[in-house]
């Protein structure tokens, strides 16, 4: 993921960043005196709303983190039996737990989301049972040591003597938030950059004396931070489009409440989309609107891109004229036309009808309605493939205010764009074409 995107450093500190550090500042940095009343209020109220919000946002992935992050902290407090976790069954209890704390972060950043049903949620409960034995197994009475793994020293104690965590551990945790981080800057989804920051805030809390209400308030707040990856992706899912990435129609109809002229709105197109979805199959077609998208995403020029619906886009320019968007736009017009992507062989998503002998009466008119090619082209998989878009723009100005109007006279734009030979900008108050190169391998 390209770091100079719009949003990228933004949504890795905000808000899971901010929460922890304000945890820190509250917690270590002596600003606020927390009764430990307070904090166990704190500590029953996260945990009991995160997994009631988990579980009606059907989001099993954080309510399985949310229970394991419950079930290790009260693992170590109960076999500790609020002493220092110096010795004894409380220290193999810490000792296992700071193990299997960031390899299950990792398993459940690599788990899709599933269904709360029985069958669903049935192996990672086995998983949580299975360690839960293994921990009351090594931490059972009279037994004063950890198995030799759990404490393996790869290098000199004297380097860890700032932390209790052994080293096998440190080595895990480590390997947890590069592997998040890979993540986070691949796919920059809400529920890895929770993951990341609750794994900080554990870490946090294993550092502190476990019955010790500075620790307790740091899981607690390991909670808290996976609650809000839940508001997070909600948000996304409600403001972002799925597929695409980009802001989505609410996003776009928010954005124009708040435009003040003078701004410039751009109506974009690809051309022909639905001839190469015939052509090539849904599922390519899916591939060409996230390449478009990426390529929209950087436009120059003070522009942020929206998908509005379909293979339709919208840029907005506040502060813009159209004379000053239009280098830009041509710019990006050129980027699509010279971008080419490869067909990843993916099956077709349509390729299991429902109904198909309803539909049709042989293979043949199946295939024609499924938008699937008679004879593929050998070559898809192999050679490159582009498209390109035709862009209608308009401005504001004394005669089209309001942003509808300019929305109307842009779409007037595109029309002409897509009627005097599609790939080019054209532009409400000039019309004139922008085809700059002729077009090759054009879908």
């Amino acid at each position: 993921m390209d770091l100079s995107r719009k949003g990228t450093l933004k949504s890795l500190f905000v808000p899971g960043g901010i929460l922890l550090l304000a945890a820190v500042a509250m917690l270590s940095g002596g600003f606020l005196s927390v009764s430990a009343a307070a904090v166990d209020f704190y500590y029953y109220a996260v945990f009991a709303a995160g997994i009631l919000l988990a579980w009606r946002f059907h989001s099993s992935r954080v309510l399985f983190a949310l229970i394991m992050l419950l079930l290790a902290h009260r693992a170590i407090e109960f076999f500790s039996a609020g002493r220092a976790v110096a010795i004894g069954p409380g220290r193999i209890a810490f000792e296992a737990v700071a193990l299997l704390l960031p390899v299950n972060f990792i398993v459940l950043a690599l788990m899709r989301e599933r269904s709360l049903s029985i069958p669903s949620v049935t192996p990672w409960l086995v998983l949580l049972f299975l360690e839960s034995v293994f921990v009351a197994v090594i931490c059972r009475p009279g037994q004063t040591t950890s198995p030799a793994f759990l404490h393996v020293a790869f290098l000199s104690p004297f380097l860890f003597h700032w932390t209790k965590i052994p080293q096998l551990g440190l080595l895990a945790f480590a390997g947890a938030f590069a592997f998040l981080l890979i993540r986070i800057f691949l796919y920059r989804k809400p529920l890895e950059i929770g993951l990341l920051w609750s794994l900080a805030a554990t870490l946090l809390g294993l550092q502190a004396n476990p019955s010790n209400r500075i620790a307790v308030a740091y899981w607690a707040t390991a909670g808290l931070l996976l609650v809000a990856s839940i508001v997070e992706n909600t948000y996304l899912l409600a403001y972002h489009d799925e597929l695409t990435s980009l802001p989505a129609r609410r996003a776009f109809n928010q954005a124009l409440l708040g435009l003040e002229a003078p701004y410039a709105i751009a109506v974009v197109d690809i051309d022909h989309f639905k001839n190469f979805n015939d052509t090539h199959g849904h599922d390519t077609g899916d591939q060409v609107l996230s390449m478009v998208a990426s390529r929209l995403a950087r436009v120059s020029g003070g522009g942020q891109a929206f998908r509005v619906g379909g293979e339709e886009f919208s840029i907005l320019f506040a502060g813009k004229s159209v004379k000053e968007v239009v280098p830009h736009l041509d710019a990006l017009r050129t980027l699509i036309e010279e971008s080419t992507f490869r067909v990843r062989n993916t099956p077709e998503r349509r390729s299991a009808p429902r109904g198909a002998g309803r539909r049709s009466e042989d293979k043949r008119s199946t295939r024609r309605k499924l938008g699937r090619p008679r004879n593929p082209p050998p070559e898809t998989s192999r050679s490159g493939l582009s498209v390109t878009v035709s862009i209608g723009v308009a401005e504001s100005d004394a005669k089209t205010r309001a942003a509808e109007q300019v929305i109307q006279a842009a779409d007037k734009a595109l029309y002409r764009a897509k009627k005097a030979g599609r790939n080019r900008v054209e532009t409400a108050s000039d019309p004139r074409s922008r085809a700059l190169r002729p077009k090759r391998n054009i879908a």
